[in-house]
């Protein structure tokens, strides 16, 4: 089969762990007689710098054009005095809306090898974590009306946090779905004794409950969801939020796993297979081009691409075994490794999965 990938590098680390996720990929394809053809276009700060703005017109004709995006980071200090509707972050905002991607889900699993990277007692870790995150991408604060404007108390500004019924259903259809693949309980994080959109994303999420009657619901407020995560993360299953309150709670589960170098994600549409796949960590300029960033959350964004896009399960396991093997085997980059421990640069960490695919 081949398939045409959308590259966006992005800015800072974007175009080291990207360069790593590809590689993997021709291994697969070379592995099982698949073809993978990569169109690569600029979105975020690179964009900005040689277009003018951080999403061009062309960027988003590519994407449409392919079957799947593959995305790096955006994003960094060099960028950062920009207005709010010129900065790079915008470009993600632009490819959600304009692709329609809706369903962000962020694995978060803490491995066995990587327990000693635990940030948690050593008693809650040995319990495990496996969290699936599925955050609402297209609405929300993120997207609702915003502006400034000049009054007696000086310059004010607003952000509008704003849901519809059908939003919420549809992020809560996604959810549910996925927990009758897993251990079958949703728990929907929101607001509800402040906020009236939080009100009606409960009473929506309650009323999608009642078509899955082997899936168990419950309802925890954000700050006690955040709570819950480091006292007890293996209460969770698959947590169903917002679109700020995941881009926060997905986050935190990360760093519990040892690194936000190791958690990848796919953003779904309607029908479910065209998605752009990307890390959850961002561009952190200051150690790009080093060779010492974390290629895994990047290449196992790659295996969801291959499973929910091309649905290519048994590629898709290939890869995230090779990742599993290779930390078994006490391969580390520098944000998991031990003090005093040696730790291979990006460019080895992508080998050694090759390696063992």
């Amino acid at each position: 089969m081949n398939y045409n990938i959308a590259v966006i590098p992005g800015d800072g680390i974007g175009p080291d762990v990207v360069a790593q996720a590809k590689k993997v990929l021709d291994a697969v394809g070379k592995k099982y007689g698949h073809l993978f053809s990569y169109t690569e276009a600029d979105a975020g700060g690179i964009a900005i710098d040689k277009h003018g703005e951080p999403l061009p017109q062309s960027t988003i004709d590519i994407c449409k054009a392919s079957d799947s995006v593959l995305l790096g980071a955006v994003g960094g200090w060099k960028w950062d005095t920009l207005p709010g509707d010129k900065r790079p972050e915008q470009a993600l905002l632009g490819l959600r809306g304009q692709l329609g991607l809706y369903a962000n889900l962020r694995p978060a699993i803490l491995f066995d090898a990587l327990k000693d990277a635990c940030v948690l007692r050593a008693d809650i870790a040995a319990r495990g974590l496996d969290i699936l995150v599925v955050r609402e991408l297209t609405g929300g604060i993120y997207f609702g009306d915003k502006g400034r404007r000049q009054t007696e108390q000086g310059e004010t500004a607003w952000d509008t946090e704003m849901y519809s019924e059908a939003e919420v259903e549809r992020i809560a259809v996604v959810a549910f779905e996925a927990a009758l693949t897993r251990k079958k309980h949703v728990t929907s994080v929101d607001k509800a004794n402040i906020l009236e959109s939080s009100r009606l994303w409960r009473s929506v999420v309650t009323k999608v409950a009642e078509r899955y009657p082997d899936v168990m619901l419950d309802h925890l407020y954000v700050d006690n969801a955040s709570m819950q995560l480091i006292r007890d993360p293996s209460f969770f299953d698959v947590v169903v939020t917002s679109n700020m309150f995941g881009d926060i709670l997905s986050d935190e589960a990360s760093q519990i796993t040892g690194s936000i170098g190791m958690l990848p994600s796919a953003s779904l549409g309607k029908g479910g297979n065209f998605g752009m796949y990307e890390p959850v960590h961002g561009s952190a300029p200051d150690i790009a081009g080093k060779d010492i960033a974390n290629p895994i959350a990047t290449i196992l964004s790659a295996a969801m691409m291959l499973r929910y896009s091309f649905a290519l399960e048994t590629e898709a396991a290939a890869i995230e075994n090779a990742v599993l093997s290779v930390l078994s085997k006490g391969h580390r980059t520098a944000d998991i490794a031990r003090d005093g421990e040696k730790a291979v640069g990006t460019a080895e960490m992508g080998t050694l999965i090759i390696e063992n695919l």
